[in-house]
C-alpha cells in the first residue's frame, strides 16, 4: 500500500515526441481551408509523452508538472503578441485546469443543425441579418448568440464536447476569416481533427466503441500574467 501511495504521488516527467506528425497538418486541403479560414500558421500541435501512470483526477497535478518540466519549457511552442511562434522558456506561477467533455464516437451531434432552417436541403448556410456583424448567417448565430430561436437545439452538454469545440473554433476562424457557404468544410475538418487527436476502444464483450482520451482545456500563467495560450 506504501509503494502504490508513492507511485501516485510521483511527478510526471516528459519528452518530446518530434518526429510525430498529424495527419490533419500533412494534408493540403485542409491547409488550404485553414488559410482561407485566417488560422493557418496559427494553430499548432506538439506532441509529448510521459511515462507515470496518469488518472483525470491528478489533472492539475499533470498539467503542473507539464509546463515545470525542462524538456516542455525549452521546447513548446507559444504564439506572441505579434503573431510570431517561440519557445516557452520561462517558469509559470499557476495553471487553470479544465476537464473537457470527449465522449462522441460519431458524427450525430451535428444532426440538428440540418433540420432546422440552419441550412437549405443543398447544404448552403442560410443566411441572416445582424445589428454589428455584416454577412452573418444562421450558423454562426447558433454558435454565438444565446438569444437566437436555434441557439437552444444543441443542448448545453454536446455544446461542452471537444467535437463540437473544434466545429466551432474552425466555423468562426481567425481575424481575417473568410466564412464558407456551405457547411461540409467545416464538418469534415472538424471531423478529421477528432479522429486525429482521439483514440478510442471497443469494449470486448458489448462490442461498443468508446473514447479513451482525456482532454484538458490548460491556461499558464507567469508573473506577468497568461503565457499560454
Amino acid at each position: 500500500m506504501a509503494e502504490e501511495k508513492l507511485s501516485f504521488e510521483q511527478a510526471f516527467t516528459f519528452n518530446l515526441l518530434s518526429n510525430k506528425k498529424f495527419t490533419f497538418q500533412q494534408d493540403p486541403k485542409i491547409s488550404r481551408l485553414l488559410m482561407k479560414w485566417s488560422m493557418l500558421g496559427r494553430i499548432t500541435t506538439q506532441a509529448f509523452n510521459f511515462d507515470q501512470f496518469f488518472q483525470p483526477y491528478r489533472s492539475n497535478d499533470f498539467a503542473w508538472n507539464f509546463f515545470q518540466d525542462p524538456c516542455v519549457k525549452d521546447n513548446l511552442k507559444i504564439l506572441d503578441s505579434s503573431g510570431s511562434w517561440s519557445l516557452l522558456g520561462r517558469d509559470i506561477t499557476h495553471v487553470n485546469v479544465e476537464v473537457v467533455p470527449c465522449t462522441k464516437v460519431s458524427v450525430d451531434i451535428f444532426d440538428p443543425i440540418y433540420s432546422n432552417g440552419i441550412l437549405r436541403p443543398s447544404g448552403h448556410i442560410v443566411k441572416c441579418y445582424h445589428e454589428i456583424y455584416p454577412d452573418f448567417d444562421e450558423l454562426r448565430m447558433l454558435l454565438l448568440e444565446e438569444d437566437s430561436d436555434n441557439y437552444h437545439i444543441i443542448s448545453p452538454s454536446d455544446r461542452k464536447e471537444f467535437l463540437f469545440r473544434l466545429f466551432k473554433h474552425m466555423v468562426l476562424g481567425g481575424e481575417l476569416c473568410q466564412y464558407e457557404d456551405v457547411i461540409d468544410p467545416y464538418t469534415e475538418t472538424a471531423k478529421m481533427m477528432y479522429k486525429d487527436l482521439v483514440s478510442v476502444q471497443k469494449d470486448p464483450d458489448t462490442k461498443e466503441i468508446s473514447v479513451v482520451t482525456t482532454i484538458l482545456k490548460v491556461s499558464a500563467h507567469d508573473h506577468g500574467g497568461l503565457c499560454y495560450p
